[in-house]
Protein backbone atom coordinates (compact mmCIF):
# COMPACT_ATOMS: atom_id res chain seq x y z
CA UNK A 1 0.00 0.00 0.00
CA UNK A 2 1.20 3.34 -0.68
CA UNK A 3 1.02 5.99 2.15
CA UNK A 4 -0.89 9.43 0.71
CA UNK A 5 1.27 12.19 0.13
CA UNK A 6 1.01 14.61 3.37
CA UNK A 7 1.63 18.10 3.07
CA UNK A 8 4.04 19.67 5.91
CA UNK A 9 4.50 23.55 5.56
CA UNK A 10 7.88 24.71 5.88
CA UNK A 11 9.03 25.52 9.35
CA UNK A 12 10.15 29.34 9.49
CA UNK A 13 12.64 31.55 11.35
CA UNK A 14 11.16 33.76 14.20
CA UNK A 15 12.43 36.65 11.30
CA UNK A 16 10.17 35.32 8.41
CA UNK A 17 7.34 35.00 10.51
CA UNK A 18 7.63 38.72 11.29
CA UNK A 19 8.39 39.15 7.32
CA UNK A 20 4.91 36.94 6.57
CA UNK A 21 3.14 39.47 8.82
CA UNK A 22 4.78 42.08 7.61
CA UNK A 23 3.91 41.43 3.44
CA UNK A 24 0.52 40.44 4.23
CA UNK A 25 -0.49 44.26 5.41
CA UNK A 26 1.74 45.60 2.94
CA UNK A 27 -0.45 43.26 0.29
CA UNK A 28 -3.77 45.12 1.77
CA UNK A 29 -2.40 48.41 1.08
CA UNK A 30 -1.46 47.61 -2.41
CA UNK A 31 2.46 47.06 -2.21
CA UNK A 32 3.75 44.10 -3.82
CA UNK A 33 6.62 42.73 -2.10
CA UNK A 34 9.23 40.84 -2.52
CA UNK A 35 11.15 38.53 0.20
CA UNK A 36 15.03 38.68 0.71
CA UNK A 37 15.54 41.26 -2.16
CA UNK A 38 18.96 41.46 -3.04
CA UNK A 39 19.32 45.25 -4.62
CA UNK A 40 23.39 44.63 -5.08
CA UNK A 41 25.73 41.68 -4.49
CA UNK A 42 26.40 42.03 -0.75
CA UNK A 43 23.07 43.01 0.58
CA UNK A 44 19.93 41.38 1.05
CA UNK A 45 17.13 43.03 2.55
CA UNK A 46 14.16 41.09 4.31
CA UNK A 47 11.32 42.55 2.47
CA UNK A 48 11.21 44.93 -0.74
CA UNK A 49 8.14 46.67 -1.03
CA UNK A 50 7.15 48.64 -4.48
CA UNK A 51 3.94 50.73 -3.63
CA UNK A 52 0.84 51.95 -5.77
CA UNK A 53 2.72 54.60 -6.99
CA UNK A 54 5.92 53.45 -7.78
CA UNK A 55 7.74 54.16 -3.91
CA UNK A 56 10.07 51.36 -3.00
CA UNK A 57 10.36 50.13 0.79
CA UNK A 58 12.75 48.52 2.91
CA UNK A 59 11.72 46.42 5.75
CA UNK A 60 13.82 44.81 7.72
CA UNK A 61 12.60 42.45 10.63
CA UNK A 62 14.30 41.61 13.72
CA UNK A 63 13.05 38.81 16.13
CA UNK A 64 15.16 39.86 18.95
CA UNK A 65 17.56 42.35 20.01
CA UNK A 66 20.58 40.13 19.42
CA UNK A 67 19.24 40.18 15.95
CA UNK A 68 19.59 43.56 16.31
CA UNK A 69 22.89 44.45 17.54
CA UNK A 70 24.52 42.01 15.15
CA UNK A 71 23.14 43.78 11.84
CA UNK A 72 25.84 45.84 10.79
CA UNK A 73 24.68 46.69 7.43
CA UNK A 74 21.31 47.81 7.52
CA UNK A 75 22.71 51.81 7.04
CA UNK A 76 23.32 50.59 3.40
CA UNK A 77 20.27 49.75 2.53
CA UNK A 78 19.18 53.80 2.75
CA UNK A 79 19.86 54.21 -0.43
CA UNK A 80 17.57 51.19 -1.85
CA UNK A 81 14.57 52.64 -1.28
CA UNK A 82 12.11 55.39 -0.39
CA UNK A 83 11.44 54.74 3.25
CA UNK A 84 13.20 52.20 5.37
CA UNK A 85 11.45 50.61 8.01
CA UNK A 86 11.96 48.10 11.02
CA UNK A 87 10.32 45.22 11.90
CA UNK A 88 9.62 43.93 15.35
CA UNK A 89 7.41 41.89 17.34
CA UNK A 90 5.75 43.45 21.12
CA UNK A 91 8.27 42.07 22.66
CA UNK A 92 11.11 43.90 20.87
CA UNK A 93 12.94 46.85 22.94
CA UNK A 94 11.59 49.00 19.96
CA UNK A 95 13.92 52.28 22.34
CA UNK A 96 17.31 50.42 21.03
CA UNK A 97 15.74 51.70 17.07
CA UNK A 98 16.82 54.94 15.30
CA UNK A 99 14.01 56.94 16.01
CA UNK A 100 14.92 58.34 12.16
CA UNK A 101 13.31 55.18 10.42
CA UNK A 102 9.69 53.85 10.93
CA UNK A 103 8.57 50.95 12.84
CA UNK A 104 6.07 48.41 11.98
CA UNK A 105 4.83 46.09 14.82
CA UNK A 106 4.19 42.61 13.38
CA UNK A 107 3.45 38.98 14.31
CA UNK A 108 2.61 36.03 11.81
CA UNK A 109 -0.38 37.19 10.71
CA UNK A 110 -0.21 41.07 10.40
CA UNK A 111 1.22 44.12 11.08
CA UNK A 112 0.43 47.76 11.83
CA UNK A 113 2.88 50.75 10.70
CA UNK A 114 3.18 52.60 14.08
CA UNK A 115 5.94 55.33 12.67
CA UNK A 116 6.28 56.28 9.50
CA UNK A 117 9.95 56.29 8.06
CA UNK A 118 10.43 60.29 6.47
CA UNK A 119 10.66 59.82 2.88
CA UNK A 120 13.91 59.87 0.84
CA UNK A 121 13.20 59.51 -2.63
CA UNK A 122 15.64 57.41 -4.83
CA UNK A 123 17.05 59.09 -7.53
CA UNK A 124 15.38 58.52 -11.33
CA UNK A 125 18.10 56.44 -12.63
CA UNK A 126 18.32 54.28 -9.29
CA UNK A 127 14.36 54.04 -8.99
CA UNK A 128 14.71 52.61 -12.53
CA UNK A 129 17.55 49.94 -12.40
CA UNK A 130 15.47 48.83 -8.67
CA UNK A 131 12.26 48.51 -10.65
CA UNK A 132 13.64 46.42 -13.15
CA UNK A 133 15.64 44.55 -10.77
CA UNK A 134 12.10 43.88 -8.32
CA UNK A 135 10.14 42.48 -11.71
CA UNK A 136 12.70 40.56 -12.99
CA UNK A 137 13.44 38.55 -9.33
CA UNK A 138 9.66 38.49 -8.55
CA UNK A 139 9.05 36.72 -12.27
CA UNK A 140 11.71 34.47 -11.70
CA UNK A 141 10.94 33.72 -8.61
CA UNK A 142 6.90 32.75 -9.56
CA UNK A 143 8.68 30.63 -12.26
CA UNK A 144 10.46 28.81 -9.23
CA UNK A 145 7.28 28.00 -8.28
CA UNK A 146 5.31 26.72 -11.19
CA UNK A 147 8.46 24.83 -12.13
CA UNK A 148 10.97 23.95 -10.36
CA UNK A 149 13.17 21.63 -12.34
CA UNK A 150 12.83 24.27 -15.37
CA UNK A 151 13.98 27.19 -13.12
CA UNK A 152 16.86 25.17 -12.00
CA UNK A 153 19.83 27.26 -11.81
CA UNK A 154 17.48 30.34 -11.49
CA UNK A 155 18.81 32.77 -8.04
CA UNK A 156 15.23 33.05 -6.82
Amino acid sequence: MVSPLVYSPPVLMPGQVLARGVCRHLASLGFAVVEEFVPERGLRVDVMALGPKGELWVVECKSSRADYMSDGKWQGYLEYCDRFFWAVDSQFPVELLPEETGLIMADGYGAEVVRTAPEDKLAGARRSKLLRKFAFHAARRLHGLRDPDGAAGVDA
